[in-house]
Order: C-alpha cells, then structure tokens, then sequence
C-alpha cells in the first residue's frame, strides 16, 4: 500500500539517544500540562484560604478570571519571545530551561501566603509551559526527518500531555487523602509577603510541590541531548536567517498565521471556557449534594474536592484516548483539515449537551459525557503539534509555532476562563446556585468556540507532503 505521506521508504529504528530524546519531551509534554490543569482543581480552596474569599461572590470571580489570564497573558508574551529565541539560541537550550522554570515555580507555589504571590508564581509557570510546548515541538520535528516517523513521535510524545492531566487529578486526589498524615508545609517568617500559610496541611498545596517532579531526571540526562541538526547545520554554516515576527504576516505566511491563531484559540477555548469548569460545577451535582449533607465545612470541601477529582480523571482519560487516536490518524490521513474536523463536528455537537444536560442531572451522565467531549478536545492540542512545524521554514518554526500557540492558544483561548468566569455570575444566567450557572455557561461558551473554530478550519492551509525547509 502506497505510503499516505508521499514516502516508501522504511524509517529507520530509532537509537538510544533517540528514546532518550523522546522520553524527555514525553516529561515535558506530560508536566505542563499538569502544571496548568492543576489550576482548575486547586482554585476554589486556594482562594478561600488565601483570600477568605467564598465562591459566587464577585470578589470570588474577580480573583479566579485573574488567575486564569493574567499568568496566560504573561505566558502569550514570555512565550512568544521564547519562540524567537529558540529561532535564534537553538531548541535544546531553550526547552531545558522552560522546563526548569515551570518546574521550580510550581513547587514554590506550594508555598504562597497571599493571592497575588500565587499569582506571580502561577505566571513564571505559564511562561515556563508556554515556551516548553514551543521547543519541543520544533526539536522533535527536526530530530526524526522521515514523515510517518516524526509524525508518530510528535503524535505519541504529545499523548503524554493527557497523562499529565491524569497525574494532576490523582496527585490532587492523593493529596486529599493524605494531606493530614504529610508533613506539615512552613517557611521563615521573612518569606510571608505579608501573609503567612493558614492550612500548612492543605492538601492543594501539596497538589502544587508536586509539579517539581520532572526536574530530577531532566537534570540527569540533560548532556546526553542533542541539539536540532537541521537548526545546528544552518547555524554554524552561516545560512540561518534571521527571524522576525513580522514575517509571519507576509504575503505568503499571512493566512496561515490568522487561521491557525484563531483555530487554536478556539480549541484553548473549549478547554478553559468549558472542561476546566468542572470542579465549579462537580459541587452542584445531586449526587454531590448527598454526600456533604451534614457534614462539617471542611469535610463538604474534601468530599466536593475529591468528586471534581474523579470527574477529572475521566476526562483526561477521554483526552488520552483522543490524543492516541490523533497520533495514528495522523500518519493516514493526509488532509489535515479532514483530520481536525473529525474532532470538531461531534465536540460542536457534544459540548453543549454535555455540559447544558448532562451536568445538571447527575454524575453518571456527565462522566460519560465529558469523556467524549475531553476526546473531541484535546486531540485538537496534538494536531497542532503535528501541523505547525510542517507550515514554517527552519529559522521561523519557533517564532511561528509561538505566536499561535502563545498569542492564540495561551492568551486568547484561556482568556475564556475569564469570560465563564463573569458570565457565571451574571443574574441572568438560568441555574440559581453558582455550580449550575457555571455549567450553563460553559455550554454557551463551549458551544460558540467551536462554532468558530470548525468554520475557520474550511480556511485552514495544507501543509506540503513532505517537510519545508526553507
């Protein structure tokens, strides 16, 4: 049967340093995501301890948009100029210091006393993942130049995203359990910013050190990575031509630039203005309201906690299946916008039942549901790492990659955090109570993202068969 990328030769098998190459992206993939997504679980007893701040209020609100964009707004920004020098200073470098940097972060926000010091690091973790994402995806393209091979590399490496998610729900699942029997968290006093830790046994605090954990081997097998050989050989050659942002916007980069930021954006959207809402509407839930009848204060907050966590991992376990299922499309099916709209048509459809249907009713219902639409989800975050080194030449990949991922996916599309946020607590929202405002809202939210999205991917570029250049 005739190769689907055009090429009849055999890839070669891949070297040790090779496995090592993909193991490393496979960590870095898997722990930025974890890094983002513990977010949505540690939020709402975050703020409250933090803050004193009590879901439903508009203080509440305030504080929970400003930490969904405000760290994305800096990553958008950071990120980008992380694309241009890993254009400039080489994708090796740049990945194993964003990685660095998330890493560390994460674990001092484990620590913070105020909201705005947990905003601060929740922002160095943003930048850390968005360059992360960047860097990687361009390093990998370059290191395995045989098509169906650097398409099942980028599309397998990526499915580790989702697992990071899984890690993140049972590292919060985990915590809640044991977050007693731990040891308790305390800094010097000269550390507190003027606040000081309430609940040295809070179990998202020990959710948030957690994400220190791929620092250990990165910094093990750090010299044995090789840098990008196409990337290398244009440097030390003389050949590498300068990137700037400006060329994304010329004549023939320039659709390709608008529709991919917009489609990526869409896809962030569905994610953060939809799925990541989960654990504001979990406590909405009959099944959940049962559960805390009765119960003190801090056992409803660990029951409500612990439940968001379930429903969590199912979804990741729906993105893990769709990320694995993008991985092996992708090496047969050429078009790349019959590809991705094989995950918008039925997420456009899905989403809004799912989240205006199914959480309000009950838990069996929206496990089921939000199993399928975290599917249709986020296989669109592996397309992208698939499609965007194929449609920028070698000295512009990282810039390009950036400014979609970053401008479109970290600042545009988390922005609708933000906007479900608000909307939620809008009186003309139907539901009564805070939980079922949020999942009508996310099913307005979700449902309009993708709307845009799967009508912008008509627009979408095809890629060349084989791999550009220059």
């Amino acid at each position: 049967m005739a190769d689907p990328q055009g090429i009849e030769e055999k890839a070669p098998p891949l070297s040790f340093t090779q496995w090592l190459i993909c193991f490393t992206a496979a960590m870095g993939f898997a722990f930025d995501i974890f890094a983002l997504l513990v977010l949505p679980l540690i939020l709402r007893p975050a703020l409250m301890e933090l803050g004193g701040l009590k879901p439903g209020t508009d203080a509440f609100g305030a504080w929970a948009g400003r930490m969904f964009f405000i760290p994305a707004f800096a990553g958008g920004i950071f990120g980008l100029l992380g694309g241009y020098l890993t254009d400039r200073l080489g994708r090796r470098r740049i990945l194993v210091w964003s990685i660095l940097l998330y890493a560390f972060s994460a674990f001092a926000s484990g620590f913070a006393t105020t909201p705005m010091m947990l905003l601060v690091l929740r922002c160095m973790t943003f930048v850390g993942v968005s360059v992360e994402f960047v860097a990687a995806v361009a390093w990998l393209a370059e290191l395995f130049p045989h098509p169906k091979q650097r398409e099942a590399v980028l599309g397998y490496t990526q499915a580790f995203s989702s697992l990071g998610g899984i890690m993140a729900a049972f590292a919060n699942g985990l915590a809640v359990k044991w977050a007693l029997s731990l040891p308790a968290i305390s800094i010097p006093s000269w550390l507190h910013l003027g606040g000081h830790i309430g609940d040295p046994n809070a179990a998202w605090r020990y959710t948030l050190i957690a994400g220190f954990i791929p620092a250990i081997p990165l910094i093990i097998i750090r010299p044995f990575l090789p840098e990008s050989p196409a990337w290398r050989l244009k440097k030390l050659s003389g050949t590498m031509r300068r990137p700037s942002i400006g060329q994304l916007f010329a004549p023939k980069l320039l659709r390709t630039t608008l529709v991919t930021t917009i489609i990526f954006a869409c896809s962030y959207g569905a994610a953060f203005g939809a799925i990541q809402q989960i654990p504001q509407i979990v406590p909405g839930l009959p099944e959940v309201k049962a559960q805390v009848a009765g119960k003190k204060p801090l056992e409803q907050k660990q029951i409500e906690q612990r439940m968001a966590s379930d429903v969590t991992k199912v979804q990741e376990m729906g993105g893990l299946v769709g990320r694995v299922l993008l991985a092996v499309l992708a090496i047969y099916i050429v078009s790349r916008q019959k590809l991705l709209r094989l995950f918008q048509v039925p997420g456009l459809i899905l989403t809004p039942i799912v989240f205006g249907f199914c959480a309000v009713k009950g838990l069996t219902l929206l496990n089921i549901g939000i199993f399928f639409v975290g599917l249709c989800t986020v296989a669109q975050f592996s397309f992208w790492g698939n499609y965007l080194p194929r449609v920028y030449p070698v000295h512009l990949r990282g810039t390009g990659e950036s400014f979609a991922a970053n401008i479109g996916g970290r600042m545009i599309g988390t922005l609708f955090a933000w906007v479900s946020s608000h909307i939620a607590v809008m009186p003309w929202v139907p539901g009564g109570s805070p939980p079922l405002k949020m999942a009508y809202t996310a099913a307005g939210v979700g449902f309009a993202v993708y709307l845009v999205g799967f009508l912008m991917s008509f627009f979408l570029p095809e890629p060349p068969l084989r791999q550009v250049e220059e």
